[in-house]
Formats: structure tokens, C-alpha cells, sequence
């Protein structure tokens, strides 16, 4: 069977329905429901869906790309582009290098080869990103013969086929690009070689099947050689780029028996009792269990457990300290029941009995680092009964709401497990690489060796720290700490006084530990240990030790003298930091022995990691790899687990191979949320019709598995919870939440913490749309950027204000006009994000300003999950933009916006209060309130204010320069502060792209009905009132790509009517055409 589709099957609606599914009829499409056969049935209802939704997104990304490109008929028959595309380019040359000898039994051959040249001529960062193809990358190759003369225009809603000409469509898989002597580049830890001119060549493989069909075709039937044909090579994004991986996989594990645990199989084909995996009801539950750093305090892990009667083994207070050993009562299940009710008592009573031992760590050295690090978070005891869980063994389901602390939970759990069972390896699996990262960042401030990390993917680039967690990162660390270790070794020779090499490998220094150093330490207990009922000497503990003059760096005085048991204490500490260097010598003395880096990093992969992370995507691509190497594990944590597909939430539990026919998963500890947004799912037909959107976490919830319900928030303001927590059974908030007080502080510079403003048709347009669902609002976009302005000049740091929006085409106009109007203006800054409220899941900000774009039909808004995800954003202020007749009469919205609308539907701003303020939150301000009816006011004061702003800072300027030098101590002071202040006012004044500042919504009118503050302006600074004719043009291509041509126009149409007496002062005429406007799609 071919791998890839062809444009046969990717356009035929009978295989892939169309996009327009009303949710009325019958479709031949497999459904996921909440029950399967077999396993088998399972695998394949998924395969067929997964496929299906590939070929969909495959069809929409070659229409963008190719339609993008513009392919139209050159006067001499030929193809002639008129476009260009961020994804496609058109091929050069193309041809087929090598056709392999087919396997004995088979027709086809083994592999098809060919080269692949285009010319780059490009942007950097796009020519980056094509230089940046990965093995296994899928590329599509394609064939159009256009029709339509030069200059046609191309109707979105209009077949595609005809208007473009395509003829054919194939697959192919990246090799690696050639170098300069035609070899192919490998990937690795070396670095790319730089490749001159702008002509690259990617070796490429075909599928054999398909070639094996066309050549047949081309022999017999006298048809053209498909392969001499092709003009465009089209790559799509990595994220949506595994469908051929993802198939692969399903298709191997239909073809063997996959095992899951025993205790899994009924639940995951839904039947059964769903709570049988929990658990209480697992015949291995754990009875003691370390809880480690999980609790502050005895006072703490008491208030963890309400309702249960709590003994300390030890009576003294001062010994009731972390870390505790927790032994909860274990019913067995079997015994005879006892018929007396007192006996009924005891049971009930011994049941909530737990038996708390605080334990101290041993010793682990005497240097400051040698400490643990500690948890500090004050844990609920809803989130410590899911610490428990997730450390028993079982299926753990945690339903964590927005800012109930999923992560921190997570990281816990891991690190619990990690101390609890050392042998243990735990998988950690999530849904995109952001999440892994905050995984990963929290986890490293726990008491975790960083040796037993590991990362796996192409995420790890963006992990904020230092330290590198991927595979060649941690071979590189591995051998760095090596020779770290051997100096240790060499320094600990030297002390001792023994001759030789004893740090030359780490089996030197193996050799070294056990002659040397054991025999030392084992001297020296004997001398110092308790001989008979003689009481022990103080004295001695210092006076025999043998490694005092290795120990000379620590801080002094390593023995303190005080008691005989807290010497013997810090020298067993001291042995143990000795005895850890040579036990770290020994795990890392395989990459002596393993020479290439590809070895070692599968070394560190099966044998050393104990906490490996991997986004799902990344497990499906390379399970057979690590089936194949023999990796190994025994608990999974699914983050982010609603938001996963259900058959790439399966494929992690089987990337072992099973032991004697047994699986030895022991932990499955989900986390995530139903109420937040699903997996995305681009066609109607299957996300609604075949239920594919549904994960495997919203599937366990639908069938009754337990589940642990967090339920304190502690990321938001309580006014801004009750937006959002009708939704679940019981959310309250976090004492913090009222205590703190960033948040009890009101917003400055706006009445209100939260406020639905209602937008009106700006020129009388709502919303357009330029490109099918390509929605935008120019209004609506032009006054979330106003009051971002109003907000940076007021203060507010711009990296803790996000911009979202529900629709792409907002996104791509709100990103268009912050780069006209503030892009590199360093009074106002950029936004933190400007992107869509489906992105921006699993991420907060202190500041959102929300775009809702629709004005006709309340639209994909409707769905309750995303208005969640919306709402739950903000920490402080959430300011929504929106046609309010439109969303107040939707029905499931009502909950939260029947409390938006108890609010005014106009802007509130107290423009005299500067950030931070003093002012509570809900108290009445000191300053006067200005209330903002529509778009262009707020314009039109935002640039008022900016021009206020700079001609302070002016005068100021100029007051300095007229100060006597008898008031400034040092004649240098007054130099370097005119010196500075000249620096600051060029900046403002050339940077600031003011022009922009009123273009798009201040017309010609508004400003002329301000005479009193424009004229001033002018005469203020009167060297600059001239304009160029740079700003007055209205430049259309300006918008970027992202823009529809309605808003560009009205954009182009205000520009030249704002500019004109009431020009906006400038010396930086041409600064603005200069800004670059990245290419959005």
C-alpha cells in the first residue's frame, strides 16, 4: 500500500468528505464511541480517522501553498509564477538517483533515491527554516500545468484543481541536504557547514510502491513519466508533519501483540468496573510511603489529611519535622467480617489511622551545594491526595481546573516516585514542547540529579536555562562531569599522599577508591567506633579522620565538637560525598568504552536516565527506535492529557517490549482538564460525526474512572475566577489570592479589574472576511492596540500584557498594526504575545486584552471550552473586546457574560493615576474617571497623551541644559546626564513611529475637533512640523500579508486623511517604512 496519498484520493469527497459537514446524515466513517471490541478494533477505527484527517490537512496546505504561488500560463506554453510561498518553492532541477534492487519475492524496489534543487532566494529566516529540513521530514512534489493566462485572479470558492492546473501529487521523505561535494549532511552534535549562493540540493526518498505504479503505468500503458514533470516541492510544519510516523506505528501495532497491564485492558476498551485500576483497589498498594519535601511542616501534612486521626512516632515537637514516612492502613479485602458493631468501630477507626515517622537525611557532605534542595509550595489536600495516588500503583486521573498548580503536582509526584523507588524509570509524556519545558524547569529546582534527566525531541532548545537536556547534551555533560570527577580524584591522591596515576579513567580511579580509599575509611571506623562500654571520645572522630586536607575547602571547622554522634554524623556525610564521586565515576565509565556519540546517547537512554520526557508526537515517530533499542520503563505521567489525541495518548504505553508476555507498567498518572479545549481536529465531519476530538482522558471521565478534582485556584484574582468556575463542581481560590497584594491592588489607570467593552462598526464595517474563516475586525483591532498603548504609557510593563483573539485573520491584523504603531518605540514596547486564545492554552499573563472578532454569528466562540480557556488567562485585568448584542443572547455563554454585562459596556479610565497605584481594588478613585464611548476616542486620546508625554520629557530636556554649573557638584555629572538625556530623546523621537499612531482610526475630523491641544503641539517643537511625504503615503503592502485587503484599504484611506496640518511631529520620516514586517500565514 502506498505511504502517501496522491492527488487521486486527496481530492476525491468520497474518500475525504468535505469541510461544509452540517452534522446532518449518515457518513461511512468510523466512530470512536466510549466502548471497542478488541484492542485490534481500537487501533484500526483510529488508523482509518488518523489517515483521513492527514489527507484533509495535506489537501488544505497544498491549496494555501500553491495557490499562494500563483501559477499561471507563460506566453511560450510554460508555467510562470506570479507568487510566492513561506511553505513551497519551485523545483529547479529534479532527478532520480538511485532505484535499488527489490528484495527476492517482491516487485518493487528497495529504495527510490532522487535530488531535489531549488533556489533559495529568500528571507533569512525562511531560508533558514528550509535549510533546517530533518531527516524523515515529509515533503510533497507537484506537478501543475496552469491554463489561465498571466495575471488571472484565483476565487477561493472555485474548484482548485482546474484553476491551477495540478496534475499530480507524491510523497517523498527528506534525506538531508548536500553539501558542496554532493554529500549528504548528517544530523548531530557537529555544526551545520555554511553552504554558499542561494541553489540547495535535498537528497529526497520516493515510496517505492508508488514508483513501482507509475513506472508499470508509464511501461504498459505508453503514459508520461510522472517523475519528469514536477515544479513545486512543498514542506509543512514539523508540528503537523508525523501523520506518516503516527500510521507507521498504528499499522506495526495491529501487526503484533501489543500488551497492555492487565489491570488497564478492560478500562481501556471500556468495560468493566472503571474504578478497578484505582488505587485502593490494586492488589500491590504500598503501605509506607517517603513523602519527601512534600509537607512544611507536621502542622501541614495534618491539615492534609482531614478526617483522619494522624499518630507521630515520636512524642517531641522539636523532632516532628520533614521529612515523614506516612504508613496508611491497607485493606487486604479477604478475613471474615465481624458480625459486632464495636468491632465495625475499630475497623472504621483503624482505617483513618495514619502512623507519621519523621526521618532525617543522612548526611551528604560539607559543602553548602552537598544540601537538598526543598520543595516550598503549601500543597491543598486535594492536590496531596493526588501526590498519593499518583505514588501508588494504578491509574491516577487528576482533573486539574486553570491555576490549580497541574505542574507543580506533576513535578512532585515525579520526584516522590524518584526517592521512593530509585530502580524505578519514570516516562514523562505531554502534549506540546512548552509544557515540558515548565515541566522540566520546575523539576530541576527539586532535589533531583540531573545526571538521571533526559529530554528527547526538538523542544529542547527552548528550555530557558543553561543547561542542555537533550541526548547530545547530556553525553556532552556526561563527559564534562567526568573530568570534573578525575580532578576530584586527582585532588583526593594528592591529599592522601599515594603515588601513581589514579585519575586516568574512571576504572583507574575505581581501583584507586577500593585500595585506597575503603581502606582508609574502614582504619579509621575501626579506630573511632564505640569499643565496649567505654563512652566514645569526641576527640577522635576529628583527630583520626584521613581526609582532612581534601577537605581543606570546605567551610571550617568541618567537626564541630559538640557531641560524638553529630561528628560521626558529618564524617559519614563527608565518606558518602567521596563514595558519590567514584559511584558516578562507575555509571559514566561506559562512555570511555562506547567511542561514537550516537552510542553513548543510547547508553544514557537505556541504562543511566531515570526521568525521561518526550512529547507525544515525538513518541509515536520513534517507537520502533526505542522498541528496537530496548528502552525500558515503569510509570508514565501524561500532562496536558485532555488535549492529546486518544491514539496518541495509547501509543506511550507501548514503547517497551512486554517481559515474559507481561507489561511492567506499574504507574499511569494523567493529568489535564475536559473543560478546556480538545484535541484540535480540522474536519467537521470527523471532529463531530466520528468524535474524534474526544481524548482518552475526556473518554475515562465519560465512563466513570475516578477521578481527583483540584479545586483552589491560585492564579487569579477571585473576581476573575467567577467567570470561569461555574464550569466545575467546586472551585474556590487560594488564601494568597485574597492576601497578597498584587492582588487586592487595583489596575491603574482603569476603574475596573475586568470590563466586556461593546464595539460598534468602525466606517460602518464589523467584521470581513478577505479568505474563507479568514475573519477579521478592524475596530475591534484597532482599539485593543489603543488601549495597549494607553497601558504602556501609563507604565505597565509591556511583557505582562497579551494580546488574544479568537480567530487568525485578528491575529494576523492585530500583529500588523502593533508593528506600525509601536514596534520599535521604546515608550510603548511590543506585546508578550499577540496570538490565538486556542494557543494560548496552558500559558497566563498578568494582562489579557481579548478580540472576540464576530459581529454576525457568535461562531467557534460557543463552545463552553474555549470561553474557559479565554476567561482563565488573566491574573490581574481581563478587558474584553466584543459586539455585545451579539454574545449576550447566546445561550451557553450566559454564566459568564451575565457578569460581564452587569458592568458598563464603555471603557473606564483614570488617566492622572500612574502605575503602580495604591488604590484597593473596588474602592472609588481619587482621580477623575473619563469614560470612552467608542474606537476613535480612544485613538484619538492615546495620541494626545503620547504627544503630552513627549513634549514633558522635551521641556525637561531643555530645563536641563539651562541649569548653572554652580548646582551640579562635578562638571562631568552634568556632561554624561546631557549626554544621557540626548541619547533618551533620540530614541523617543526617531524610534517612535508617531505617524502610525493615528493612522488607521484617527480621521482628519477627530483631530481637528481638538484645536485647543493639536496647535500647541505644533508650535512646541515647531523644527518639526514638516511631514514627509513617506508618512502620508498610505502604503497598502504595509499590513503584511496577514491583512485583508478591506483593512488594508481602510487603513491606506484614514492615513491620508489624518495626515495633514495636524501632522504628527517627527524626525524620523522614513523610520517607518524602514520596519520590516515579518510575513505571516
Amino acid at each position: 500500500m502506498p505511504l502517501y496519498p496522491t492527488e487521486k484520493i486527496i481530492w476525491d469527497e468520497n474518500i475525504v468528505p468535505t469541510e461544509y459537514y452540517s452534522g446532518e446524515g449518515c457518513l461511512a466513517l468510523p466512530k470512536l464511541n466510549l466502548q471497542f471490541l478488541t484492542l485490534h478494533d481500537y487501533l484500526l477505527r483510529n488508523f482509518n480517522l488518523f489517515r483521513l484527517e492527514s489527507t484533509y490537512e495535506i489537501r488544505q496546505d497544498i491549496e494555501d501553498s500553491v495557490s499562494r504561488m500563483k501559477p499561471w500560463q507563460s506566453e511560450y506554453g510554460g508555467v510562470v509564477f506570479g507568487g510566492w510561498a513561506r511553505m513551497a518553492q519551485p523545483i529547479v532541477a529534479f532527478t532520480v538517483v538511485e532505484v535499488a534492487k527489490p528484495n527476492i519475492g517482491e516487485n518493487w524496489p528497495t529504495r527510490v533515491r532522487a535530488d531535489v534543487t531549488i533556489n533559495l532566494n529568500v528571507r533569512d529566516h525562511i531560508k533558514d527554516e528550509w535549510e533546517g529540513l530533518r531527516k524523515h521530514d515529509v515533503c510533497f512534489l507537484i506537478t501543475v500545468r496552469p491554463t489561465k493566462p498571466y495575471g488571472t485572479k484565483f476565487d477561493r470558492r472555485r474548484p482548485f484543481i482546474e484553476q491551477v492546473g495540478l496534475v499530480y501529487v507524491r510523497g517523498c521523505e527528506i534525506q538531508g541536504m548536500l553539501d558542496d561535494k554532493g554529500r549528504v549532511i548528517e544530523d548531530g552534535p557537529e555544526p551545520r557547514p555554511n553552504l554558499r549562493g542561494e541553489s540547495r540540493t535535498f537528497r529526497v526518498f520516493l515510496d517505492p510502491n508508488q514508483y513501482q505504479q507509475d513506472m508499470t503505468n508509464t511501461i504498459q500503458n505508453g503514459a508520461e513519466d510522472v517523475y519528469e514533470t514536477f515544479n513545486i516541492i512543498m514542506r509543512r510544519k514539523p508540528k503537523e508533519n508525523n501523520f506518516k510516523a503516527v500510521l507507521e506505528t498504528i499499522r506495526n501495532l495491529m501487526n503484533t501483540d501489543c500488551v497492555v497491564p492487565a489491570w488497564l485492558h478492560d478500562i481501556i476498551l471500556g468495560y468493566g468496573d472503571p474504578s478497578s485500576a484505582h488505587y485502593s483497589k490494586m492488589p500491590n498498594q504500598i503501605a509506607t510511603l517517603d513523602f519527601n519535601d512534600t509537607f512544611l511542616s507536621i502542622e501541614h501534612l495534618k491539615a492534609s489529611f482531614p478526617g483522619h486521626n494522624v499518630k507521630v512516632t515520636v512524642d517531641d515537637p522539636a523532632l516532628q519535622i520533614p521529612p515523614f514516612r506516612i504508613t496508611f492502613p491497607v485493606r487486604s479485602g479477604k478475613g471474615k467480617k465481624r458480625k459486632d458493631v464495636d468491632g465495625e468501630d475499630e475497623d472504621i477507626e483503624e482505617a483513618k489511622t495514619l502512623i507519621v515517622e519523621p526521618h532525617v537525611i543522612p548526611n551528604r557532605g560539607p559543602y553548602p551545594y552537598n544540601q537538598p534542595k526543598r520543595n516550598t509550595i503549601q500543597f491543598t489536600h486535594t492536590q496531596i491526595e493526588a501526590i498519593r495516588a499518583g505514588m501508588q500503583p494504578g491509574l491516577t486521573m487528576v482533573v486539574g481546573p486553570p491555576g490549580t498548580g497541574k505542574t507543580d503536582v506533576a513535578v512532585q509526584i515525579i520526584s516522590n516516585i524518584y526517592h521512593n523507588f530509585p530502580e524505578q524509570r519514570t516516562l514523562i509524556v505531554t502534549h506540546s514542547n512548552q509544557a515540558l519545558n515548565q515541566l522540566f524547569e520546575k523539576i530541576m529546582a527539586l532535589d533531583i540529579d540531573e545526571r538521571h534527566l533526559l529530554r528527547l525531541g526538538h523542544g529542547e532548545e527552548e528550555l530557558e536555562t543553561e543547561k542542555d537536556f537533550s541526548r547530545y547534551g547530556r553525553v556532552n555533560y556526561v563527559l564534562a562531569r567526568r573530568i570534573e570527577l578525575l580532578e576530584e580524584v586527582k585532588r583526593l591522591q594528592k591529599s592522601l599522599g599515594v603515588p601513581g596515576d589514579a585519575s586516568y579513567t574512571c576504572e583507574t580511579a575505581g581501583y584507586f577508591f577500593l585500595y585506597q580509599v575503603m581502606s582508609r575509611w574502614e582504619e579509621y571506623i575501626s579506630k573511632v567506633k564505640n569499643k565496649g562500654n567505654a563512652s566514645p571520645d569526641v576527640t577522635e572522630v576529628s583527630t583520626f579522620f584521613p581526609f582532612h586536607e581534601y577537605f581543606a575547602n570546605a567551610p571550617q571547622p568541618i567537626f564541630k565538637g559538640r557531641s560524638y554522634e553529630e561528628d560521626m554524623e558529618i564524617a559519614e556525610g563527608c565518606f558518602r560525598h567521596i563514595k558519590k564521586i567514584f559511584t558516578q565515576l562507575e555509571e559514566f565509565r561506559a562512555s570511555e568504552l562506547l567511542r561514537s556519540g550516537l552510542d553513548r546517547s543510547k547508553y544514557l537512554l537505556v541504562k543511566e536516565a531515570k526521568i525521561i520526557a518526550m512529547t507525544c508526537t515525538h513518541a509515536a515517530l520513534k517507537r520502533h527506535d526505542l522498541v528496537k533499542l530496548g528502552f525500558k520503563y515503569d510509570n508514565i505521567l501524561m500532562e496536558e492529557a485532555a488535549q492529546i489525541l486518544e491514539i496518541e495518548t495509547f501509543i506511550p504505553l507501548l514503547l517497551q517490549n512486554p517481559q515474559d508476555g507481561f507489561s511492567r507498567l506499574k504507574r499511569w498518572i494523567m493529568i489535564g482538564d475536559h473543560h478546556q479545549l480538545p484535541p484540535v481536529i480540522k474536519n467537521m465531519a470527523f471532529q463531530k460525526y466520528s468524535n474524534m476530538e474526544q481524548s482518552l482522558f475526556t473518554r475515562f471521565v465519560r465512563i466513570g474512572v475516578p477521578t481527583v478534582d483540584l479545586d483552589a485556584q491560585g492564579r487569579a484574582r477571585a473576581s476573575l475566577c467567577n467567570l470561569y468556575n461555574w464550569r466545575y463542581k467546586k472551585l474556590g481560590n487560594l488564601p494568597h489570592v485574597q492576601l497578597l497584594p498584587e492582588f487586592s491592588t487595583a489596575n491603574a489607570g482603569l476603574l475596573y479589574d475586568f470590563q466586556l467593552i461593546n464595539v460598534e462598526d468602525f466606517q460602518g464595517v464589523g467584521e470581513s472576511e478577505p479568505n474563507p474563516y479568514f475573519y477579521q475586525n478592524l475596530g475591534e483591532a484597532e482599539y485593543v492596540v489603543a488601549l495597549f498603548m494607553y497601558m504602556c504609557l501609563l507604565g505597565y510593563p509591556a511583557d505582562k500584557i497579551s494580546i488574544l483573539t479568537t480567530y487568525n485573520g485578528q491575529k494576523h491584523l492585530i500583529r500588523d498594526i502593533i508593528n506600525r504603531r509601536c514596534g520599535s518605540n521604546p515608550l510603548i514596547g511590543r506585546p508578550n504575545k499577540v496570538t490565538t486564545v486556542d494557543r494560548f492554552q496552558g500559558q497566563q499573563n498578568d494582562y489579557i486584552l481579548l478580540s472576540l472578532v464576530r459581529t454576525r454569528a457568535v461562531g467557534h466562540l460557543r463552545d463552553v471550552r474555549r470561553l474557559v480557556v479565554a476567561m482563565s488567562r488573566a491574573r490581574l485585568g481581563l478587558y474584553i473586546f466584543a459586539r455585545v448584542s451579539l454574545f449576550q443572547n447566546c445561550f451557553e455563554l450566559t454564566p459568564a457574560f451575565s457578569q460581564l454585562t452587569a458592568r458598563p459596556l464603555h471603557l473606564h479610565i483614570i488617566p492622572t493615576e500612574p502605575f503602580p497605584t495604591c488604590r484597593k481594588n473596588g474602592e472609588r478613585p481619587s482621580h477623575e474617571v473619563q469614560v470612552i464611548k467608542n474606537m476613535p476616542q480612544m485613538a484619538n486620546f492615546v495620541y494626545n497623551m503620547y504627544m503630552h508625554l513627549i513634549q514633558t520629557t522635551h521641556h525637561y530636556h531643555q530645563t536641563l541644559l539651562q541649569l548653572p554649573p554652580a548646582m551640579v557638584e562635578e562638571g562631568e555629572e552634568v556632561q554624561s546626564q546631557e549626554t544621557e538625556m540626548e541619547t533618551e530623546e533620540e530614541g523617543m523621537l526617531t524610534q517612535a513611529d508617531i505617524p502610525c499612531l493615528t493612522d488607521a482610526s484617527i480621521s482628519h475630523e477627530l483631530l481637528a475637533s481638538q484645536p485647543e491641544a493639536t496647535p500647541g503641539e505644533t508650535e512646541a517643537t515647531p523644527s518639526q512640523t514638516e511631514t514627509t511625504p513617506s508618512q502620508t503615503e498610505a502604503t497598502p503592502g504595509r499590513a503584511g500579508t496577514g491583512s485583508s485587503p478591506e483593512a488594508t484599504s481602510a487603513v491606506s484611506e484614514v492615513t491620508a486623511a489624518a495626515a495633514g496640518p495636524q501632522a504628527v511631529p517627527t524626525e524620523a520620516g522614513t523610520q517607518q517604512d524602514a520596519t520590516s514586517v515579518p510575513e505571516t500565514k
